[in-house]
């Protein structure tokens, strides 16, 4: 039980980030160590586990899918959800540089440490690294497509928008916005459109499972270049959590709700030193590489925990 807390711990800072833009919970699984096993785990809720449910043998169930590794960090996110995101809500509204800020500093560290855990810094390591980068900067610079409520297409948004709740670095409502259907699902959610939720709610399922055994694939057979591109995905998230941005925003309307203004793209620029809030959000910077090198220090070196 000496791994519960800190697990516990680590699904809470996942549970929070998914409310940062640009930050997921995919990307605090990778910087804390844990993301390998985590993806092992999903890939393992498959037939075979179906299978072992349906017999009744819920013991072997239970081991098959790694049930309390799994059970305790999802506690962890689920618990983080419904409280302490709030709480970082609250703050995205009414300090989000300093906020940012705070994430900017935990990520810049992070990257230190996610980069250790590659054995060997070759070409291909570093062309993994620089593409990724890459991706995650061109993904921000994106301009938001239409909107689109074709059942394959929103199909296609599960399935991409889940992929990148689990890939490090990227935001599954920010590419709902990039293809266009962010506000088409919020509205389908709230009206309970189960024309739009059943395909999306397909696409989700099949893309975590399916998404999640690509991932393990991938990093039996190339550790160090899967690893090095995942650096390079949080690398490229930093555009997004730079503090010293002004967000173009669009309203969305929303059945039965008040309209809600929604983020399509920034324009960015550089702090004034004079500034005596500039030095406060650099203060709370190095906090958040505080925060990180913490929680890399409790958690020591494994790598799958």
């Amino acid at each position: 039980m000496s791994d519960a807390l800190p697990l516990f711990l680590k699904g809470l800072a996942m549970g929070a980030a998914n409310v940062i833009p640009g930050v997921s919970g995919g990307t605090i699984a990778l910087i804390t160590g844990i993301y390998e096993r985590l993806i092992n785990a999903i890939k393992r809720c498959d037939i075979s586990a179906a299978k072992l449910l349906l017999k009744g043998n819920v013991k072997g169930f239970w081991q098959h899918i790694d049930g309390r590794w799994l059970f305790i960090l999802m506690a962890g996110v689920a618990i983080s959800i419904v409280s302490l995101a709030k709480l970082f809500e609250y703050l995205l509204e009414h300090h989000e540089r300093y906020t940012m800020a705070f994430f900017f500093g935990l990520i810049v560290l992070s990257i230190v440490f996610v980069a250790k855990r590659v054995d060997q810094w070759n070409t291909s390591s570093i062309v993994s690294l620089l593409v990724g980068t890459a991706i995650a900067i061109s993904i921000a610079m994106l301009a938001p497509a239409s909107e689109n409520d074709g059942a394959f297409y929103v199909f296609l948004c599960g399935v991409f928008a889940i992929s990148s709740m689990i890939l490090p670095g990227l935001s599954g409502s920010f590419v709902l916005i990039l293809m266009g259907n962010y506000a088409l699902v919020l509205g389908a959610i709230s009206s309970l459109a189960f024309d739009i939720l059943i395909p999306l709610a397909i696409g989700c399922g099949f893309g975590l499972i399916a998404f999640s055994h690509i991932l393990s694939w991938v990093f039996k057979r190339c550790p160090n270049q899967t690893l090095a591109l995942m650096t390079g995905f949080v690398i490229g998230s930093l555009v997004v959590i730079w503090p010293w941005k002004n967000a173009i925003t669009k309203t969305v309307e929303r059945v039965g709700k008040p309209p809600r203004e929604v983020v399509t793209s920034y324009e960015w620029f550089m702090p004034l030193l004079q500034d005596a809030s500039t030095w406060i959000a650099i203060g709370l910077m190095l906090l958040g590489a505080i925060a990180i090198a913490l929680m890399e220090y409790v958690a020591g070196e494994p790598a799958n925990d």
